[in-house]
């Protein structure tokens, strides 16, 4: 790995000022999928000044394990926070704890779906009954999602809104009886300059307001565009559903089922109403139905983009804009429909493949407007943050900083694939991991994604490969075709050496010597793209 860069040079009295925003369930190319005008200009504009990562990819899903990684650099087989509610564990340092020791307050708008260890608590402690708790090292501003609603419920009853006994069934439409109705092409039950998302942006305004001379490390995670898919008047309707594309499947759903037996399950999990909480089964919907959903997926996403406007406004009218770092970001995607899935997980792009721009100030003339089409990784988001911030990433980190790709350099050495994680453990037998006759510890898949092949390893499974080049749809298993053992034998010992090379090593590389502690903390390295060609050469002939 090349040497890390300096962060871009600047006045010493000018202040730096981080906005990193985390979006949940925003698929990259998302907002593309209705075609016609851009549903985002003001993210366009925010890319124009920047740079947009074409190939980021998450490294875990669902929510609390795509943010471990985010937030501490790690991947999941190190942090080992796999699941929603599985614990992080205490020991491992994060962004914000990091940022800490340079002397920034970082502040947390939303949430980060992090499970407390237990170990570090009482037994009886609150804490303990919940994943939705907050990383330690962030202060909570302004909590929200669906375990922290009553901040936002408050100021709708102060408005006047009814809010319902029920707090999560203000994610419904009105007129509906039930709490499972959470698709509509209806409006909401508020207004749009009321809704979850105008609500926490307002809270950023205000913490920003009395702050203008301060450096501040804001954190701010939209929950949208998250299900339910009910957006409020003008979003629900703001893209006709005739404009959407459909999802790319198989023609039916028991095609798609036979591709491999880890999506056959999957989708029988997915097979009822309740999977996503509407009177609506996704998985047996009409067209018109998908289309419909898929819309108000795509309206979720254009009224973030006018409060992404709202920020980048106030931070250019007040003079901070060239103090300030901007990372848009998502936390993983959204399947939509594709092979007949929905919802985040497993191995397709739909759900891991997702958006990443980064607009620093003092970025050369070279860097603005630039499109990155190396594969970067949620790994990569902590350690180029602490560097733009003037602090060493903890060499634990497996991520590596992108402030290269910020300066209009381009790398010696980077990676050419990605690497992602997906636990489909329930600790109840039940799920994906009851219908396949699986132990916990047996239900884990890993991902290489290279530009042409794709190669997915299952702990207790086969393995699966796609041609990319031939295939983008990821429909044709070529693991079994003889022609192609070479390529599943090379991808697998490649998927074996990246875990080797991103062993946790807090203490691998520290030495008790005669005069004392020794201690390497260089970069690890890459992953050879041909391990045939990395091998070393024989004895020489003399």
């Amino acid at each position: 790995m090349a040497t890390p860069l300096k962060s871009p040079t600047r006045e010493p009295e000018r202040r730096r000022k981080v906005l990193f925003i985390a979006l949940d369930q925003w698929r990259a190319g998302a907002e593309r999928l209705a075609g016609g005008p851009s549903l985002t200009p003001n993210l366009d504009a925010l890319a124009a000044e920047g740079v947009r990562f074409s190939r980021h990819y998450t490294n875990a899903a669902p929510c609390g394990p795509a943010r471990a990684s985010l937030l501490t650099g790690l991947y999941p087989h190190i942090h080992r926070s796999v699941r929603n509610a599985t614990p992080l564990d205490a020991r491992f340092t994060n962004l914000p704890l990091e940022a800490r020791k340079g002397g920034w307050d970082p502040v947390l708008f939303g949430y980060t779906d992090s499970s407390v260890d237990p170990r570090t608590v009482a037994p009886r402690d609150p804490a303990l009954r919940t994943f939705e708790g907050v990383l330690p090292g962030f202060r909570l501003e302004a909590a929200h999602n669906e375990a922290s609603l009553e901040p936002w419920l408050t100021d709708l009853a102060k408005k006047g809104y009814e809010v319902p006994g029920r707090l999560r069934d203000i994610y419904r439409h009105p007129g509906s009886p039930k709490e499972m109705d959470r698709f509509s092409r209806g409006a909401a039950l508020y207004r749009a300059a009321d809704s979850d998302t105008a609500w926490l942006t307002e809270r950023v305004l205000d913490y920003w307001r009395l702050r203008r001379a301060e450096d501040w490390f804001v954190h701010l995670v939209w929950y949208r565009p998250h299900p339910p898919f009910i957006a409020p008047s003008p979003y629900n309707t703001l893209v006709p559903a005739e404009r959407v594309a459909a999802p790319v499947r198989a023609a039916t759903l028991e095609s798609e089922r036979a591709l491999h037996p880890f999506l056959d399950a999957w989708l029988s999990e997915q097979d009822t109403a309740d999977y996503l909480k509407t009177q609506v089964n996704a998985l047996r919907a009409c067209d018109e139905d998908i289309a419909a959903m898929r819309a108000v997926y795509l309206g979720l996403i254009a009224e973030i983009d006018v409060h992404l406007g709202r920020l980048v406004a106030h931070l250019q009218q007040t003079g901070e804009w060239d103090e300030t770092l901007v990372v848009f970001t998502s936390d993983h995607g959204e399947m939509l429909g594709d092979h007949w899935c929905w919802g985040k997980g497993g191995f397709f792009e739909g759900s891991n493949h997702v958006p990443l721009v980064i607009r620093a100030p003092n970025m050369p003339p070279e860097a603005r407007g630039r499109v990155v089409d190396a594969f970067t990784e949620a790994v990569d988001i902590a350690p180029t943050i602490l560097e733009w911030l003037g602090l060493e990433p903890d060499p634990g980190m497996n991520g590596v900083s992108l402030m290269p790709w910020l300066l209009g350099e381009t790398p010696d050495e980077w990676r050419d694939y990605a690497f992602w994680e997906f636990d489909f453990r329930t600790l109840g037998g039940g799920g994906v991991e009851g219908d396949l006759g699986l132990t916990p510890d047996q239900c884990t898949l890993n991902v290489i994604r290279e530009a042409r092949w794709k190669y997915v390893h299952f702990t207790a499974l086969p393995p699966l490969l796609f041609d990319l080049e031939a295939d983008p749809g990821e429909f044709v298993d070529l693991s079994r075709d003889p022609a192609r053992a070479p390529e599943v034998a090379r991808l697998a010992g490649r998927l074996a050496s990246h875990r080797m090379l991103h062993a946790e090593r807090t203490l691998a590389n520290t030495k008790l010597a005669r005069h004392g502690v020794r201690a390497w903390t260089g970069p690890r390295g890459q992953v050879p793209s041909d391990l045939a060609e990395a091998r070393p050469p024989g004895p020489r002939a003399d």
